[in-house]
């Protein structure tokens, strides 16, 4: 959701402000703002829409200091403007502030501030926090008092970076509850604080990550961080390994287009390391899982938000499949309000790309409070999610900025098939040559994805024959069910037609009713032990008029003849065929979505870590 950029030290913070807020921008936002200290006043420029306009309108009215903060604002109270655009000032002029989250409150402590003279200047449920501070600034408390005071009011969750007039040597930032990260960044003689960590790995990878419930006083030498109520609390800097390239596009015109592409990668780098090919073991040593605690696991529970919900539904299948363990897949967003039956015996594995997804975080919680072993399958490193967990399994696929996952759904499908052997080797479920072909298996994943991508061509081609359609189906059954829903819900978030995923055995009990002529049919058959349930689908779509779409096995000779158009595969061990088989479907979207002219690295409406509920 919003991004966060704030800077002090010897530069000017303008430029380093604004750079760190276009490599924040994949997070999604409707408008965009700066603030900088110039001699003792504070000056802001901020515009609704894309950070463009800001910029343009910094380069009319230039703005030079040593401290500041920048935001990029996703819209909840208040419509998208240039007076509800962060960063917010308080009456005074004295102090400035940026903040991601939802105060829940605020409509309380508005009529509170305006029962005592406060005039708000935007609709925004922000304000009151700055308005707060100023409220307690003029009460001569100190910044830090002031902002300690201020936070103890808020309800929800909040990230806040704010500086004043008052004490210019210092920024202050807090993080609250689950709304999304606050970073601190080391550099010589200068500091960084940002939401995520690509805004500023131009200039640092030493890194802190404050926990919720925790003050970071930021000053040009240093960090103090605090709890709350004033109590210094120690921390550990760590090294973050992202190579600042990473986050660039390089030679791709599209972030999503540069992530699927290294998907060879990233799922090499997923299995380096964790995977014994001589002797058919797998090792996550991350997770913190020993025989004892895999043999008193008598159920399972899979929590995640959107895409990674899907590859949760694929690691049921492999889990109860090889380890024969039971396996609830929940979306995280409801898991908590239905009063999960819980204990000790109980696995929890959450599972999000950013780490900082707010709905997974409260499933989490909801987890931690009744005793169950949480894990965590993440991507980026010193998350919240990684760090509240029991034990963790790190997605290893680098940055992935483009809003629509692509990378980050591959890879922890990978991460699923190995914690499923693991947790079958320990739990003395799998006989060891069945493990040793399982193991073997994976050797072969990198290659496969590449071949599909050395596909793209033929994929391209047949977006052009559906890129002016409004609907489609896509219907898959077994393990590739959650690949029919993932296809679907590439194609919505970015080319914005409407896409519905079924179980193919679904079809007779509803959406054939919609199959005619204008409603494109994507059919996941590849030669998995479902193949041949298949047919019977495509054949009662065809017959009334339905273009089909199939994602088929290379060598099938049967597909051709009753499908429109066929998306190929390599033939895949059926365990890992989601692998292989969802990447042509991102390639699809991809294409239809940017033939369309659409904004495929920021669709409308959409954020790459969603941290409000």
């Amino acid at each position: 959701m919003c991004g966060i950029v704030g800077y002090i030290g010897p530069q000017d913070a303008t430029p380093i402000i604004l750079d760190g807020l276009r490599r924040l921008e994949y997070r999604g936002y409707d408008s965009a703002g700066i603030a900088v200290l110039e001699g003792d006043k504070i000056e802001i420029r901020r515009d609704e829409g894309k950070l463009d306009k800001l910029i343009a309108l910094v380069d009319e009215e230039p703005l030079h200091g040593q401290i500041g903060i920048g935001h990029t604002r996703w819209a909840t109270h208040g419509e998208p403007s240039a007076r509800n655009a962060h960063p917010h000032v308080g009456t005074s002029g004295t102090v400035v502030l940026a903040h991601n989250g939802i105060v829940e409150n605020y409509q309380e402590l508005r009529e509170e501030l305006s029962a005592e003279g406060v005039e708000f200047n935007s609709d925004t449920d922000t304000e009151v926090i700055v308005q707060l501070v100023d409220r307690y600034l003029s009460l001569e408390m100190s910044f830090v008092e002031a902002a300690q005071k201020t936070l103890s009011h808020l309800k929800g969750a909040h990230g806040v970076v704010l500086f004043s007039t008052k004490e210019t040597d210092k920024i202050v930032t807090a993080r609250i509850g689950n709304a999304g990260g606050v970073v601190v960044g080391f550099g010589e003689g200068e500091m960084f604080i940002a939401s995520d960590m690509p805004a500023i790995l131009e200039h640092t990878r030493q890194m802190v990550f404050l926990e919720s419930g925790q003050i970071g006083v930021v000053q040009q030498d240093g960090l103090q961080v605090l709890t709350l109520d004033g109590k210094p609390v120690s921390y550990n800097k760590q090294t973050v390994p992202w190579d600042p390239v990473a986050a660039e596009k390089g030679e791709y015109r599209h972030f999503m287009h540069k992530e699927m592409h290294e998907q060879v990668r990233s799922l090499t780098d997923t299995i380096a390391g964790r995977v014994d090919f001589d002797n058919g073991r797998v090792f996550l040593p991350q997770l913190n899982l020993a025989p004892p605690v895999a043999q008193r696991i008598n159920k399972m529970f899979i929590t995640a938000c959107g895409t990674a919900s899907h590859a949760g539904m694929v690691g049921k299948t492999l889990i109860e499949h090889i380890a024969r363990l039971p396996v609830e897949v929940d979306i995280a967003s409801e898991f908590r309000y239905r009063n999960p039956i819980l204990d000790e015996n109980s696995a929890v594995l959450a599972i999000s790309q950013s780490g900082e997804t707010a709905d997974t975080l409260a499933a989490m919680e909801e987890a931690k409070q009744k005793n169950a072993i949480l894990w965590s399958i993440v991507n980026v490193i010193g998350s919240q999610a990684m760090r509240i967990s029991d034990g963790y399994i790190s997605m290893q696929t680098g940055p992935e900025i483009g809003v629509a996952s692509t990378k980050a759904y591959t890879a922890p499908l990978v991460d699923l098939y190995m914690l499923a052997i693991l947790l079958a080797d320990l739990r003395g479920t799998l006989e060891s040559n069945e493990r040793r072909a399982l193991v073997a298996d994976l050797r072969l994943i990198p290659d496969l994805a590449g071949r599909c991508l050395d596909r793209e061509a033929e994929v391209q081609e047949i977006a052009w024959e559906l890129k002016d359609f409004s609907h489609c189906l896509y219907l898959g059954r077994g393990i590739n069910m959650p690949t029919a829903y993932e296809g679907a819900l590439k194609l919505k978030e970015i080319s914005y037609i409407h896409a519905e995923g079924y179980p193919a055995g679904e079809m007779k009990h509803g959406p054939i009713a919609l199959i005619d002529e204008d409603m494109p049919i994507v059919v996941i058959a590849p030669r998995d032990p479902w193949y041949g349930k298949m047919f019977s689908q495509i054949e009662q779509a065809k017959a009334r008029g339905g273009i089909v779409i199939a994602v088929a096995t290379e060598g099938d000779e049967v597909i051709p003849t009753i499908a429109d158009h066929v998306l190929w595969v390599p033939p895949t061990p059926w365990m890992l065929s989601p692998v292989t088989t969802v990447i042509p479907l991102q390639l699809l979207a991809y294409h239809i979505a940017a033939l369309r002219g659409l904004d495929v690295d920021q669709p409308r409406n959409l954020a790459k870590s969603v941290t409000v509920e």
